[in-house]
């Protein structure tokens, strides 16, 4: 049987870090950021390794919301697209990925204060430096390790967010090699921009998120948007969802996870976390029956589809202002994003591009509802158009559009990067037999 180069390349990249994980040594010491033993909070690290595991939960949940979604030929290999970044990514971030995320900011001054784009990538390679002890300035009361592997399950889920764009006419080995570069060269520089103390976006420009709407869900949004650009439209793009019980099993699964991955972001067993839990809980069921009581007043018949995709956008909606707002404001969050989102997946000229699964009108417009209803109503000083007045909201606002074009410029340059390497899309006679055989001899 003659083995593509590409397998074989593949195989030894994981051989070169498995071996080189045995000998890395980084003599970087980094010892003056970390607390002591005494400073951990035991409840603290009970939520999060609880809220971990939700996260995680996340992406096999995700793997049923798509592939009972999809035509029959294609079920396994879309939700193989979503386990296999559990995999590729996990991997990827221990390697440099959290270096990239959270190390030392490299970037520039502004007015004499050092704003960062990137993290230093030797600083925490190969989870060097990352130990038991707590960091001072993120995450001061559980083991900083704990803290890398909560952010790795956002980093897992992100990629596997964008598949559903492009379901049932990419080519698995592609898709591997983009969402390495997509981890490394848009994920990583927005995480730290966002979250990291001296973050461009969040420290220069105050953007507000709490959680991930921005970091997360624009960004698969707007890279979903690139992809579908760039792969072009299905032959056959007509299709019938395969397993709705598949579809409502995966959109439990996610609001469960979503638990763990709002309320965890409070980063403490405190009120912060509780209100998030409330936020996220609403905001879920006003956006889900937004959205099948709009349906219905638009002609359309009440779905379990519908009702599942509203649950979801709901969810994308309140993730960047779980903690940051009242309990009684996460139903106008559900309850606008739901309308917004509606409107645009029957949009024709999205449509028109053939977005499979409607990745962007869900997470993309989802997302950014909710960082502009975020940058209205988000409590504290100086955080909202409420709390802080226009120059606040100004700033969100451009950050909205740097991130914006940041996450799809960038996906674009990475997608015709990787169909220069390996072709993205699956021959004619692939796609009309279906993924699930072409490309990894399975049957659903």
């Amino acid at each position: 049987m003659k083995i593509e180069k590409r397998w074989i390349t593949s195989f030894a990249i994981i051989c070169f870090i498995a071996i080189a994980s045995l000998f890395w040594e980084n003599k970087n010491e980094l010892q003056a950021n970390f607390l002591t033993a005494e400073a951990i909070n035991y409840a603290d690290v009970a939520w999060l390794l609880t809220s971990s595991s939700f996260v995680l939960l996340m992406t096999p949940g995700l793997s049923f919301f798509y592939g009972g979604m999809v035509g029959k030929k294609n079920v396994i290999s879309t939700m193989l697209q979503s386990f296999i970044s559990l995999g590729v990514v996990s991997l990827l971030w221990i390697v440099v990925g959290f270096s990239l995320a959270f190390g030392e900011s490299l970037g520039f001054e502004i007015e004499g204060k050092h704003y960062g784009i990137i993290g230093n990538p030797f600083d925490f390679m190969f989870f060097d430096n990352v130990s038991s002890l707590p960091h001072k300035q993120l995450a001061s009361t559980i083991p900083f390790v704990l803290f890398a592997l909560f952010q790795m399950k956002f980093a897992v889920i992100t990629p596997a967010i964008i598949t559903g764009s492009f379901a049932e006419r990419v080519r698995f080995i592609s898709y591997l090699l983009f969402i390495c570069l997509f981890t490394l060269f848009i994920y990583t520089p927005l995480c730290h921009m966002v979250w990291h103390p001296n973050g461009l976006l969040g420290s220069y420009f105050g953007v507000k998120d709490f959680a991930g709407g921005t970091v997360v869900h624009m960004s698969a949004g707007f890279a979903a948007l690139a992809g579908v650009l760039v792969l072009g439209k299905r032959k056959n793009s007509e299709h019938i969802p395969t397993n709705i019980p598949f579809v409502l099993l995966g959109t439990g699964m996610l609001w469960f996870g979503w638990f763990g991955f709002n309320a965890g972001s409070a980063l403490a067993a405190n009120g912060t976390a509780a209100i998030a839990f409330a936020t996220t809980t609403l905001a879920s069921a006003s956006a889900m029956l937004t959205w099948i009581f709009f349906d219905r007043l638009n002609g359309r018949k009440v779905s379990a589809l519908g009702a599942c995709i509203g649950a979801v956008v709901g969810l994308v909606a309140i993730t960047p202002a779980a903690g940051f707002i009242s309990i009684p404001k996460s139903i106008f969050f559900g309850f606008i994003a739901a309308i917004v989102s509606n409107k645009m997946l029957y949009w024709n000229k999205l449509k028109a591009i053939d977005d499979t699964l409607d990745v962007f009108a869900c997470h993309g417009v989802g997302g950014i509802m909710g960082m502009i209803v975020t940058a209205i109503f988000a409590e504290g000083e100086n955080a909202s158009l409420l709390h802080g007045g226009w120059s606040v909201f100004g700033h969100h606002m451009t950050a909205l559009g740097l991130v914006s074009l940041f996450t799809f410029l960038g996906s674009l340059i990475l997608y015709k990067v990787t169909n220069w390497f390996i072709p993205l899309r699956v021959s004619e006679e692939s796609e009309r037999i279906g993924l699930d055989l072409s490309q990894h001899n399975e049957k659903f």
